[in-house]
């Protein structure tokens, strides 16, 4: 009786690792295939084979990478566009707070599962409904998109002097579309579609007045003014819920 009850239960566990393994792999096989894109666009700005291939397995953050190598192609200051790149990656700190009490890695593994915390496994592993299958995700996905980052990062850039020009294909605005692609999904709510707007036009108004690599640090200023504005709005909220609820106390005294 104990092996026909565990057998159903195996089957359906089965099942639902391979669901995650499946969703894993998409995800890990459609994004790593946009490292092309950054070779070519990398050893397009400038940069060397070596230098190009050092930034996918060290940095592994295709939005600061691409932010970085565009800064440079524009003729950007090296430490502005380091720096834009930086404040971009900040958020994977974000996602390592959530990450390591979800996943509660062996404390050996979490120097290795820190280079795969990004975008897409956070994404993965939080939609999850277990703590294996979390594992199981950040596991597959960020195995999948750092082999096929850094493989067709090394394709694009040796591919880069066959191609020529990259802007005449349009290639160099490959990384910010595909960035925009899975940012768009995540803009759920009103807040966030405001602070994305504001970003967009502090980013664009800014672009033909600033250095290069400058107008990404300042389109960061849109999150806190949202937030000070939201704040700003609550706090006129309760306060006239106070008024309001202060009024009727009275009302009610003077009519006793």
């Amino acid at each position: 009786m104990a092996e026909q009850t565990a057998t159903p239960v195996i089957r359906e566990i089965t099942k639902r690792d391979s669901a995650v393994v499946r969703d894993a792999l998409g995800v890990g096989i459609a994004v790593g295939l946009s490292g092309f894109a950054f070779g070519v666009t990398s050893a397009g700005s400038g940069l060397s084979l070596l230098q190009t291939c050092v930034l996918s397995l060290l940095v592994f953050t295709g939005a600061s990478q691409f932010a970085l190598v565009g800064a440079l192609a524009a003729g950007g200051n090296p430490f502005t566009a380091a720096a834009g790149a930086f404040f971009l990656g900040t958020r994977n700190a974000f996602y390592g707070l959530r990450l390591s009490q979800l996943l509660s890695l062996p404390r050996a593994a979490k120097p290795f599962a820190a280079q795969w915390v990004i975008d897409e496994t956070a994404a993965v592993s939080l939609a999850q409904p277990t703590r294996r299958a979390a594992r199981i995700g950040f596991t597959v996905t960020g195995l999948t998109l750092y082999v096929l980052w850094n493989l067709t990062t090394l394709l694009g850039a040796l591919g880069a002097e066959a191609i020529g020009d990259t802007d005449a294909w349009g290639l160099d605005a490959a990384g910010p579309a595909v960035f925009l692609a899975l940012l768009a999904p995540m803009l759920k709510t009103a807040t966030e579609r405001y602070t994305a707007g504001i970003a967009v036009v502090l980013g664009l108004g800014l672009l033909p007045v600033l250095p290069a690599g400058v107008p990404v640090l300042a389109a960061a200023l849109a999150a806190p003014a949202v937030l000070w504005l939201q704040g700003r709005r609550i706090g006129r909220t309760d306060g006239a819920g106070r008024m309001d609820e202060t009024g009727d106390e009275t009302g009610e005294e003077n009519n006793r």
